[in-house]
């Protein structure tokens, strides 16, 4: 009975996450809700291979777990990377713009 209410939240939490990734404003909050929904998977194979006392499933979650860390370390760097080219961009535009105000006073 325990088992069946762990895996119905762990279901609500997925379902949670695809909500966020449909409706996620930024790309930031897509890649948390796929994590949010990842981690809820991971968490109702546990707790089925917990109730059916086997551990042949545990090999799955090492699995998903690192695919999981992988993926969302590199949609970070990829994030980080394209806020960095944003602020190059407008850093430049700035700079674009102040320089034709300067040449439009002289």
């Amino acid at each position: 009975m325990i088992t069946l209410a762990a895996m119905a939240i762990f279901g609500i939490g997925g379902l949670c996450g695809a909500f966020r990734l449909v409706r996620g404003p930024g790309m930031a909050d897509r890649v948390i809700a796929l994590d949010v929904m990842l981690i809820s998977f991971m968490g109702v194979i546990a707790v089925d291979a917990a109730r059916r006392d086997d551990r042949t499933n545990l090999i799955i979650l090492v699995v998903l777990a690192i695919i999981g860390f992988t993926a969302t370390v590199a949609a970070s760097r990829f994030l980080e990377h394209q806020a960095d080219v944003s602020a190059a961009d407008l850093l430049a535009a700035e700079a674009a713009s102040s320089d034709d105000d300067e040449g439009a006073d002289a």
